[in-house]
């Protein structure tokens, strides 16, 4: 009797974990194809032409052409607020129809991204973990007499794909071959300590005020214990040439300095930030952001 229940129980456990990672019918696109022409447009209708039972929704698609780093962060910043089971359709595809790999990767929480292997999933497998990758087989998951098309992917095979995955005409199984557990990686800094330094990355700018963001997490800056007010010293570096250097206090909130000074805080992400108040600090330092940006931090001693 005990053993009939110990299974039970197991079974029970494994539905539950089977059903946490199904699919939920929500499709989310980001694309750089803006949205002046019908591009995004057409991938919807691809994507209703396979279910009209599901949501589509747009993460962005006003990434910077090309911008395969941005296109990175845009999902790892998003992803995990969606509910699991999400198909995301990812496509900044400046390889499109080059011999780069046309996957879907599940992550270890059960969202979905279906995109071109080229870098696009560089943060988030780090940041979610791999479950599994699969290449598209697009003997069988490509739309219907798209065969001779060679440049629009995006709406003749991942937007396909997604939403048979999404709508679940096919399972994850049935994407197409198993590959390894990895994935394309952009190189970048990680967020480290070195001593009394840390060292990070700016993935991206909060591009509507100028703030500049770093990848260097709370639980890594509280290594330093700063206090609201205590100094840091930040170093900005382009492919490893500074660009400048600033001071600036920590602090709880942007009004903590006055009106065009520079502050660092944490922002929405918990990621030390820097930005002016009421001002734009990345146009005022010439900074950017991208895979070759980074930073050093140090806490500077406390004045008596």
């Amino acid at each position: 009797m005990r053993k009939i229940r110990i299974y039970s129980l197991a079974l029970v456990a494994l539905l539950l974990a089977r059903a946490l990672s199904a699919q939920n019918k929500i499709v989310v696109f980001q694309s750089d194809f803006g949205l002046k022409d019908g591009a995004v447009s057409a991938m919807k209708g691809v994507a209703n032409g396979v279910s009209t039972d599901l949501r589509l929704y747009d993460l962005t698609h006003e990434i910077p052409a090309y911008n395969i780093w941005e296109a990175a962060f845009r999902l790892e910043q998003t992803v995990p607020y969606w509910p699991v089971g999400t198909v995301f359709v990812s496509v900044v595809d400046p390889g499109v129809g080059t011999s780069r790999k046309s996957v879907v990767l599940k992550t270890r929480k059960g969202h979905f991204l279906v995109t071109p292997d080229n870098g696009t999933l560089t943060l988030i497998a780090a940041s979610e973990g791999i479950a599994e990758v699969r290449e598209i087989d697009e003997a069988v998951n490509r739309r219907k007499g798209s065969g001779k098309s060679y440049t629009f992917h995006g709406r003749d095979v991942y937007a396909y794909t997604g939403a048979r995955l999404a709508s679940g005409a096919i399972t994850f199984d049935q994407v197409g071959p198993l590959l390894p557990a990895t994935v394309v990686k952009l190189p970048f800094q990680q967020a480290v300590r070195e001593g009394k330094t840390l060292r990070g990355n700016i993935p991206i700018l909060d591009i509507q005020y100028g703030n500049v963001w770093t990848n260097i997490g709370a639980a890594l800056l509280e290594e330093l214990r700063p206090q609201f007010g205590d100094m840091l010293e930040v170093t900005f570096y382009h492919r490893q040439q500074q660009v400048a250097t600033i001071q600036a206090p920590y602090s709880e909130t942007f009004g903590a300095v006055a009106e065009g000074k520079p502050l660092a805080y944490l922002n929405s992400l918990m990621q030390l930030s820097f930005a002016l108040n009421m001002g734009n600090f990345a146009e005022a330092y010439h900074i950017g952001s991208g895979s070759d940006w980074s930073v050093a931090v140090t806490l500077l001693p406390r004045q008596n």
